[in-house]
C-alpha cells in the first residue's frame, strides 16, 4: 500500500512539472547549400566555331540543371521552415 501511494504521489508530482520544450528549425546542410560550379571557358586560341559552340551549350545546360537544383531545394526548404514555425 505504500508504494502505491509512494508511485500515485510521483505520478501527480511528474504531471505537475512543466518542462519548457524549445525547438529550432534544423539548418540546412552545407553541402545543400553549395554554389553551382563555374561555367567552362572557352580556350583563347580557339579558332573553331563548334567548339565555341559546344562550350557554350554545355554551360547552359550546366546553369540550367544547377538553377532547377538549388531553386527547388530552396523553394522546399523554405515551406517545411514556414509549416514549422506555423505548428509551434
Amino acid at each position: 500500500m505504500k508504494r502505491l501511494i509512494l508511485l500515485f504521489s510521483f505520478v501527480l508530482a511528474s504531471c505537475s512539472t512543466t518542462v519548457p520544450v524549445k525547438m529550432d528549425f534544423p539548418k540546412a546542410p552545407a553541402e545543400l547549400k553549395e554554389p553551382c560550379p563555374d561555367l567552362r571557358l572557352i580556350e583563347p586560341d580557339t579558332t573553331k566555331l563548334s567548339e565555341v559552340v559546344l562550350v557554350v551549350a554545355k554551360n547552359y545546360e550546366q546553369y540550367q540543371e544547377c538553377q532547377v537544383k538549388v531553386d527547388s531545394w530552396s523553394q522546399w526548404y523554405d515551406k517545411q521552415k514556414k509549416i514549422f514555425e506555423q505548428v509551434k
